[in-house]
This record gives structure tokens, sequence and C-alpha cells, in this order.
């Protein structure tokens, strides 16, 4: 059987989603290891983004395949009780079994949490950058118009040693402030590893008046790391959720 979940994380002190040999403090680690617990089965939890370390999600999608057929009410509420308190599975249900979490998923939804106000915000500092500056947010607008579209964002990517393509499509990049916290929102059919931090980070300095706006193309042409800007801390960044065909 293969059973799809949404799943919500707090990442802070994860080593990011994916399963590593060094660390038992992974997302996808702990889903493992508590689903083996509960039923005895082992399985591999498929997620639909690879989330770095310390970044958060409200709507990670996941699959699992396992041999047995479980009541999904019994099955979802036993695992949640296993699961640490900052990891939580919701929506279960039996899904198709070509169904992959990772490659049936045609957009992804990200949004990313800076405070551009003076004051610091001390009980969200772990899902917030508290940049603590003014930025010109329609540059920023102006800005993140030639990002959109398909591109090679080889520029935004932070895997230096990445063989695989770089092409990418963003379908839409939306700003909202409210008060102190201005938060970007990222809408494209998948994004390469950091591409999201970086691009938030290219971004700022547009807003900071480091970047001119029309720059974006050239840093785009460039195909080469150095020539964006810096990598956004991981606490701002929450992958939002994530869209299939047929749901």
């Amino acid at each position: 059987m293969n059973y799809g979940f949404i799943v919500s994380y707090d990442g802070s002190r994860y080593e990011g989603w994916q399963r590593q040999t060094r660390t038992k403090d992974t997302i996808q680690g702990k889903l493992e290891e508590t689903l083996e617990r509960i039923t005895g089965a082992k399985g591999q939890v498929i997620g639909a983004g690879r989330t770095d370390a310390g970044v958060h999600a409200l709507g990670q999608y996941a699959n699992v395949h396992l041999q047995e057929e479980y009541d999904l009410k019994m099955l979802q509420d036993a695992w949640n009780r296993a699961l640490p308190d900052d990891i939580s599975i919701h929506g279960l249900a039996i899904r198709d079994e070509r169904f992959h979490s990772r490659f049936s998923a045609v957009e992804k939804h990200y949004r990313y949490c800076i405070r551009v106000g003076a004051e610091k915000d001390v009980f969200r500092r772990r899902y917030v950058w508290q940049l603590g500056e003014a930025l010109d947010v329609e540059a920023m607008r102006r800005g993140a118009a030639f990002l959109t579209g398909t591109h090679d964002f080889k520029s935004f990517c932070g895997n230096k040693k990445m063989k695989k393509s770089t092409v990418r499509t963003i379908e839409k990049i939306e700003f909202e402030q409210s008060g102190s916290r201005l938060h970007i929102y990222f809408t494209g059919n998948g994004f390469l590893q950091q591409m999201v931090r970086i691009l938030t980070g290219t971004l700022i300095e547009v807003g900071q008046g480091k970047c001119a706006p029309d720059k974006i193309t050239r840093i785009l042409d460039a195909q080469d790391r150095q020539a964006a800007g810096p990598t956004a801390p991981a606490q701002g960044l929450f992958l939002v959720n994530v869209g299939y065909e047929d749901k």
C-alpha cells in the first residue's frame, strides 16, 4: 500500500529533511524511526522537497510504501503520538501505487519571512530573518519580475557540483508587508538546493540599494553562484504546500 500524508515541522533542531548516517536528527529519519516502532515495518518515507537544516514546513507532502493495510485514523494517531512535538502528520490517505511525492509534484510554494522593523521579534526569532532594516519593496518587485518564467537558475544554486539541469520555472514571486514583517512568496515547478534562500538574499540586496533591479538578468546570464547575492538564513523559510494534478 502507498500511504500519502502531509507533514508539518519546526526544522530548528534538525539537520534537514534527508536521512543521514552521521546524525539521527533529520525529519525523514524521525518519521521512519517512529513508523518502524509502531508498526514493526521498515519503510522509506519520500518527501516532496529535501528542505535544508533549519528550514520549516507547514505542508510538506510525503509518501511511504508498506505491505500491510492499516486503519488510517489509527495509524495516523499512533504515528503522531510517537513523533516528537515539533513534527506532525495529517491527511493520511491511500495513494496510487505509482504516486511519488517528489516526482509527481507539479508545483511548490515557499514563504520567506523577514523582520524589517527595528524592534527584535524575540518570540518568533526561530522563524524569521531578523534583518531589522527597511527595504525598498517596490524595487524588489521590479527585480523579481526578471526571475519569473523559465530560466537557467545555476547562479542561484547552492550545489557547486550540480550536474543535472538547473532550468526551472518560477510562476510568481509575491510580496506582502504587515507592520515590521515582510513575507516573500515563491511558486514554481521545482527549486534547486538553497535556491529560494539565494533568491531571497539577492532580492534583499535589491531592496537595500546594493543591486539594481535590472542586474538580475546579468546574474541569470552569468550562470555563476558568485554573481548572485548571499544565502538568506534558514530559519525564515517555510515550505508552505505542494501541488499535484490530482489534489
